[in-house]
C-alpha cells in the first residue's frame, strides 16, 4: 500500500503539516531535510518533469539569495558592496537563501500533494462538510485541464482549413489565436451551464444530500497516523522550545547542539520521509511476493 492509498484525511493532514513546517522552521537543518526529502518524492512521483520544474526552483532560489542581499541590508559580516555602494552581508545572502529553499520545499510539497490528493478525495474529503462545495471543488478541478483540451481540438479543426493558431502572417496568427480563445471560452461558458442543468436535475441542492465514498479508515491508516502523529508531536515539542528557529540579524546565531535538538530533527526528517518510504517499501513487498509466486 503506497501513500497515495492511504485514507484522504491522512494525506491532508501530512501536507497540511509539512507545508507549513516548511516556511516556518527557519533553522537550515529542518530546511536542507524538508528539501531533499520533497526533492526525492516529487521525483518519484512525476519523473523527469519533475526534476526539470525543481532545478529550475533550486535555480530561482539562488537568484533570489542574490536580489535579497543586494536590496536588504543587515548583519555584521561585510563581504563587498554592491554597484551602488550599499555592503552586501553574509547574513543577508544566506537569510534570503532560507527564505527561497523554504519556499521552494512547500512548492515541491504542494505538486507532490496535487499528485496525490485526486478530484475524489477532495469530494471525499468537503462533501460530508457541504457537499456544493465538493461540487464546486470538483467542476474547478478539472475545468482546466478539459478547456486545454478543448482548445487543442478547436485548434487542430481551424488549422484544417488554413486558420490555425500557428498559420499566417503576424497579424493573421493573431486573428486566429483571438478566435480560437473565443471558441474556447464560448464552448467552457456552455459547458458550465449543461453541468448545471445535470447536478441540479440529479439534485446536488437538496437538504440531505449523501456524498459515496470508498475510503475506509482501517488498521493500517491507523498505524500510519499513529507513527506520523509522533514524529510531528516530537518536532511540534522541539519547536516550542525554539530549536527549529536560527537568528540571521544581526549575526547567525544558530540553536545550540542538544540531545532535544537531534531528537527533533530525526523526528522531522522520519515525518517528511515516511511516504517516500511507503512507497518503497511497498513496491519491495510487491516484488519480493512476485518473484515468490514465479519460484512457487
Amino acid at each position: 500500500m503506497g501513500f497515495e492509498k492511504c485514507h484522504p484525511a491522512v494525506e491532508l493532514l501530512f501536507f497540511a503539516a509539512v507545508i507549513v513546517s516548511s516556511v516556518m522552521f527557519s533553522n537550515p537543518v529542518f530546511t536542507v531535510i524538508s528539501l531533499v526529502c520533497s526533492f526525492a518524492y516529487s521525483v518519484k512521483r512525476n519523473g523527469t518533469r519533475a526534476l526539470v520544474f525543481n532545478t529550475v526552483l533550486l535555480a530561482l532560489s539562488a537568484l533570489f539569495a542574490l536580489y535579497y542581499s543586494t536590496y536588504t541590508h543587515f548583519g555584521v559580516t561585510v563581504l563587498g558592496k554592491n554597484f551602488i555602494g550599499n555592503r552586501i552581508t553574509l547574513e543577508s545572502i544566506v537569510y534570503g537563501a532560507s527564505l527561497g529553499l523554504r519556499v521552494s520545499a512547500a512548492v515541491m510539497w504542494t505538486s507532490c500533494m496535487f499528485s496525490v490528493i485526486t478530484s475524489d478525495k477532495v469530494v471525499y474529503l468537503f462533501g460530508r462538510v457541504s457537499p456544493r462545495l465538493s461540487l464546486l471543488l470538483t467542476v474547478l478541478l478539472r475545468t482546466v485541464p478539459k478547456i486545454k483540451k478543448d482548445a487543442g481540438r478547436i485548434n487542430a479543426g481551424r488549422r484544417c482549413i488554413g486558420r490555425g493558431a500557428g498559420q499566417g502572417g503576424v497579424f493573421g496568427r493573431l486573428s486566429n489565436a483571438v478566435s480560437v480563445f473565443s471558441a474556447t471560452v464560448t464552448r467552457a461558458i456552455e459547458s458550465f451551464a449543461v453541468s448545471s442543468d445535470s447536478m441540479r436535475s440529479r439534485g446536488s441542492a437538496l437538504r440531505g444530500r449523501r456524498a459515496f465514498s470508498i475510503y475506509r479508515f482501517d488498521n493500517r491508516d491507523r498505524a500510519y497516523f499513529v507513527a506520523m502523529f509522533a514524529a510531528a508531536a516530537l518536532t511540534a515539542c522541539g519547536a516550542a522550545l525554539g530549536v527549529t528557529k536560527t537568528v540571521y540579524d544581526p549575526a547567525i546565531i544558530p540553536p545550540s547542539a542538544t540531545p532535544l535538538a537531534a531528537a527533533c530533527g530525526a523526528a522531522y526528517l522520519i515525518f517528511c520521509i515516511m511516504p517516500l518510504a511507503l512507497d518503497f517499501y511497498t513496491e519491495y513487498s510487491f516484488s519480493g511476493a512476485r518473484k515468490r509466486s514465479f519460484k512457487a
